[in-house]
């Protein structure tokens, strides 16, 4: 109720500045008039007249609160010290002046302004009449009167400042949670990307391969030729589809009727991902051990991309053009090792500290399942990638899998 009061004064605050002041001068017109067995108000009236100034002043309260308390806090003063009851009625304009000046001021303002009031209007009603059966009202009664707008207004401009401090938290609530949907979209982003670069370096290192084989082969084996472009065209429309499917999910949107996106790859692709390396030129043997257990899509997923990405370094990189990928499912893990025996340029395959986007690419992968990768040449030649997948995911520090997988080899 206070709440809408206040919200329809602010849209009206002129016409409601000057309704209150007319409603204060009435109050004083009428307060002057009242007295007690004892204390009659002076049978002349003008001097009530002198509230009409602190109605005025009231009218500019919301503005000027300091202003206006001192106003009408001294035509009270005149008039108490001249024998006037000081009741509610003739001090309204005072009343009023110490709301707005609580409500629009702080709190130590508001105690010395209010506290010099209440000590000049309790001096002058006592010095304007003398002590009998209404020394309580002028006493008690004129502090209970005054503190009463104080409280008010205090408690209206906590109020408010409660609703602003709230109305800020909402809106910084707001914008936290804007910009954690924005980090989610670049995280998303970054997966995409990722899943762009995996997708399409192994369709184009592949599409290369045969584009030169092609070539090569042109003149002296044309049927061989046809063969191996007809392959190629479908390499380059695995990796068109495989495109499409990817940056699909920048456009997706909820409509229901939308087509769905192609499923994200595993190992049941592996026989398709292998003959697509062998029209390539890559001879690809694959070997596993164990039982195979089910994966998670997650698992799943980076498998098939750690293999396809290790064959793709193979197609471009092993002068043997051979590959051998080994699976072996244990209690909680699976290990993917895939190796070949090449050289690069006729010599041996230089060691990679860190690794390039792809290795770095596979590595990320595998410790964001919780597992481990080790990729670099061979001692005995050649180059290896090494992975230890948990069957689910989790954190890297539940699972030291590299550590146990150089220990299992």
């Amino acid at each position: 109720m206070t709440g809408n009061l206040e919200r329809y004064a602010e849209r009206h605050a002129r016409g409601v500045d000057v309704l209150t002041a007319v409603a204060s001068c009435v109050c004083t017109v009428f307060g002057a008039r009242i007295g007690t067995s004892e204390s009659a108000p002076p049978h002349a009236l003008w001097p009530a007249w002198i509230l009409l100034l602190s109605g005025v002043a009231v009218a500019g309260s919301r503005s000027r609160p300091r202003a206006a308390l001192v106003v009408t806090a001294a035509a009270a003063a005149v008039l108490t010290a001249l024998g006037y009851l000081p009741s509610p009625l003739l001090l309204a304009p005072v009343m009023t002046a110490l709301y707005w000046l609580a409500a629009l001021t702080d709190a130590r303002t508001v105690g010395c302004y209010g506290s010099a009031t209440m000590t000049v209007l309790l001096a002058t009603s006592l010095a304007g009449a003398p002590i009998g059966d209404d020394f309580t009202l002028r006493t008690v009664g004129t502090v209970l009167w005054l503190l009463l707008p104080v409280s008010l207004g205090s408690w209206s401009r906590l109020r408010r400042a409660y609703v602003e401090s709230v109305q800020a938290r909402a809106a910084h609530a707001e914008r936290t949670r804007e910009e954690e949907a924005r980090l989610r979209v670049a995280e998303e982003r970054m997966r995409i990307a990722r899943e762009l670069h995996d997708a399409v370096a192994h369709h184009m290192a592949v599409a290369h391969a045969q584009a030169g084989t092609a070539a090569h082969l042109a003149d002296t084996h044309p049927e061989q030729t046809r063969r191996i472009l007809t392959d190629l065209v479908g390499t380059t429309t695995a990796a068109l589809l495989e495109l499409r499917a990817t940056v699909g999910v920048l456009r997706r949107t909820a409509d229901p009727d939308a087509d769905p996106l192609e499923p994200a790859p595993g190992l049941d692709r592996l026989p398709t991902l292998v003959a697509a390396c062998a029209s390539a030129g890559l001879t690809v043997t694959v070997d596993a051990e164990g039982q195979a257990r089910p994966l998670s899509p997650g698992v799943d997923l980076t498998a098939y991309r750690i293999i396809q990405e290790a064959l793709t370094n193979a197609t471009k990189h092993a002068s043997d053009h051979a590959a051998r990928v080994w699976l072996r499912y244990d209690d909680a893990r699976l290990f993917i090792t895939v190796t070949n025996d090449g050289t690069t340029d006729g010599g041996p395959v230089p060691p990679v500290p860190g690794g390039g986007y792809g290795l770095m690419g596979m590595r990320e992968r595998a410790h964001s399942v919780g597992g481990d990768l080790r990729a670099g040449p061979r001692p005995e030649g050649g180059f290896e990638v090494a992975a230890a997948l948990p069957f689910q995911p989790r954190t890297p520090a539940d699972a030291p899998a590299g550590r146990r997988h150089e220990e299992t080899r």
